[in-house]
């Protein structure tokens, strides 16, 4: 089993930046990449980032791309999102997900392990 555990999420004025982090813990060795989605009221969980957790390569939503940006540290066993330049239209509730294998990182269905979420709320 995987836990997985979100942070950073808040309220910030439309321009600003927000980072969220989110700590694996358990079976981390069978990881293949760590995703970010986020869930608008009313809306569909949908694809923000996701990140190979061995080479480090980097997937963005076209509406997240020259905005946020996904890292990892391998000895932490955390993924980060740094969001900057942050719109009314990105508050959600944003989730950080595990695949244990290579798959579609853009389907949130094909991942394995899930946060519990942490809300992010942008003013305008």
């Amino acid at each position: 089993q995987v836990q997985l555990v979100e942070s950073g999420g808040g309220l910030v004025q439309a321009g600003g930046s927000l980072r969220l982090s989110c700590a694996a813990s358990g079976r981390t060795f069978s990881m293949y990449a760590m995703g970010w989605f986020r869930q608008a009221p009313k809306k569909e969980r949908e694809f923000v980032a996701a990140i190979t957790w061995s080479a480090g390569w980097g997937f963005y939503a076209d509406s997240v791309k020259d905005r946020f940006s996904i890292s990892r540290d391998n000895a932490k066993n955390t993924v980060y999102l740094q969001m900057d330049s942050l719109k009314p239209e990105d508050t959600a509730v944003y989730y950080c997900a595990i695949a244990a294998d290579v798959r579609n990182l853009r389907v949130a269905q094909l991942y394995d392990y899930w946060g519990q979420g942490t809300q992010v709320t942008v003013s305008s």
